[in-house]
Protein backbone atom coordinates (compact mmCIF):
# COMPACT_ATOMS: atom_id res chain seq x y z
CA UNK A 1 0.00 0.00 0.00
CA UNK A 2 2.80 2.29 0.77
CA UNK A 3 3.82 2.17 -2.78
CA UNK A 4 0.86 3.33 -3.98
CA UNK A 5 1.37 6.11 -2.38
CA UNK A 6 5.44 6.87 -2.89
CA UNK A 7 4.82 7.01 -6.54
CA UNK A 8 1.92 9.15 -6.41
CA UNK A 9 3.27 11.71 -4.04
CA UNK A 10 7.02 11.34 -6.55
CA UNK A 11 4.98 11.72 -9.55
CA UNK A 12 3.11 15.24 -8.11
CA UNK A 13 6.28 16.19 -6.86
CA UNK A 14 8.17 15.71 -10.18
CA UNK A 15 5.26 16.60 -12.47
CA UNK A 16 4.51 19.75 -9.58
CA UNK A 17 3.47 22.44 -12.21
CA UNK A 18 0.82 19.57 -13.80
CA UNK A 19 0.02 19.07 -10.66
CA UNK A 20 -1.38 22.35 -9.79
CA UNK A 21 -3.01 22.70 -13.28
CA UNK A 22 -4.57 19.51 -11.88
CA UNK A 23 -5.53 20.83 -8.37
CA UNK A 24 -7.03 23.78 -9.71
CA UNK A 25 -9.10 22.67 -12.30
CA UNK A 26 -11.08 20.57 -9.94
CA UNK A 27 -11.14 23.59 -7.69
CA UNK A 28 -8.63 22.77 -5.18
CA UNK A 29 -6.02 25.70 -4.63
CA UNK A 30 -2.38 24.98 -5.88
CA UNK A 31 -0.99 25.80 -2.48
CA UNK A 32 -2.02 22.60 -1.43
CA UNK A 33 0.38 20.58 -3.44
CA UNK A 34 2.98 20.70 -1.18
CA UNK A 35 1.04 19.39 1.88
CA UNK A 36 -0.62 16.86 -0.26
CA UNK A 37 2.94 15.57 -1.64
CA UNK A 38 4.31 15.62 1.67
CA UNK A 39 1.07 13.37 2.95
CA UNK A 40 1.95 10.47 0.11
CA UNK A 41 5.32 10.99 -0.21
CA UNK A 42 6.18 11.05 3.25
CA UNK A 43 2.94 9.12 4.69
CA UNK A 44 4.13 6.13 2.42
CA UNK A 45 7.80 6.19 3.29
CA UNK A 46 6.96 6.17 6.79
CA UNK A 47 4.36 3.25 6.54
CA UNK A 48 6.69 1.37 4.47
CA UNK A 49 9.28 1.42 6.97
CA UNK A 50 6.49 1.25 10.08
CA UNK A 51 7.65 4.64 11.74
CA UNK A 52 4.35 5.97 13.37
CA UNK A 53 2.48 3.67 12.12
CA UNK A 54 -1.01 3.91 13.64
CA UNK A 55 -0.82 7.63 12.78
CA UNK A 56 0.18 7.66 9.22
CA UNK A 57 -2.33 5.08 8.34
CA UNK A 58 -4.93 7.14 10.03
CA UNK A 59 -4.13 9.91 8.26
CA UNK A 60 -3.62 8.07 5.12
CA UNK A 61 -7.16 6.54 5.41
CA UNK A 62 -8.68 9.65 5.96
CA UNK A 63 -6.49 11.47 2.59
CA UNK A 64 -7.87 8.69 0.78
CA UNK A 65 -11.51 9.18 1.60
CA UNK A 66 -10.73 12.72 1.23
CA UNK A 67 -9.68 12.49 -2.25
CA UNK A 68 -11.99 10.07 -3.33
CA UNK A 69 -14.55 12.24 -2.90
CA UNK A 70 -12.85 15.91 -3.92
CA UNK A 71 -10.91 14.27 -7.06
CA UNK A 72 -12.57 10.88 -8.30
CA UNK A 73 -16.49 11.70 -8.46
CA UNK A 74 -16.87 12.96 -12.20
CA UNK A 75 -17.59 9.09 -12.64
CA UNK A 76 -18.24 9.98 -16.71
CA UNK A 77 -14.72 10.10 -16.98
CA UNK A 78 -12.84 6.51 -17.80
CA UNK A 79 -11.55 5.19 -14.90
CA UNK A 80 -12.76 7.78 -11.97
CA UNK A 81 -15.37 5.03 -10.58
CA UNK A 82 -11.99 2.63 -9.80
CA UNK A 83 -10.07 5.43 -8.84
CA UNK A 84 -12.69 6.90 -6.08
CA UNK A 85 -13.20 2.44 -5.32
CA UNK A 86 -9.76 2.29 -4.85
CA UNK A 87 -9.42 4.98 -2.52
CA UNK A 88 -11.83 3.28 -0.25
CA UNK A 89 -10.41 0.13 -0.08
CA UNK A 90 -7.08 1.71 0.59
CA UNK A 91 -9.05 3.57 3.83
CA UNK A 92 -10.03 -0.19 4.75
CA UNK A 93 -6.97 -1.22 4.65
CA UNK A 94 -5.02 1.49 6.53
CA UNK A 95 -7.41 1.08 9.24
CA UNK A 96 -6.54 -2.59 9.74
CA UNK A 97 -2.78 -0.47 10.38
CA UNK A 98 -4.49 1.98 12.78
CA UNK A 99 -6.00 -1.06 15.02
CA UNK A 100 -2.95 -3.51 14.53
CA UNK A 101 -0.23 -1.68 13.82
CA UNK A 102 3.02 -2.65 11.87
CA UNK A 103 4.21 -5.55 13.78
CA UNK A 104 7.90 -7.13 14.11
CA UNK A 105 9.48 -6.18 10.96
CA UNK A 106 9.34 -2.33 12.09
CA UNK A 107 10.89 1.10 12.77
CA UNK A 108 7.78 1.38 16.00
CA UNK A 109 8.05 -2.65 17.14
CA UNK A 110 12.22 -1.39 17.30
CA UNK A 111 11.66 1.71 19.61
CA UNK A 112 9.01 -0.22 21.75
CA UNK A 113 11.57 -3.18 23.01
Amino acid sequence: MSLIFIIAGWGKLTGYSGTQGYFTSIGLPAILVPLVILIELGGGLALLFGLKTRWVAAILALFSIGSAFIAHTNFAEPGQMNNFLKNLAMAGGFLLFVKYGAGAPSIDDKIAK
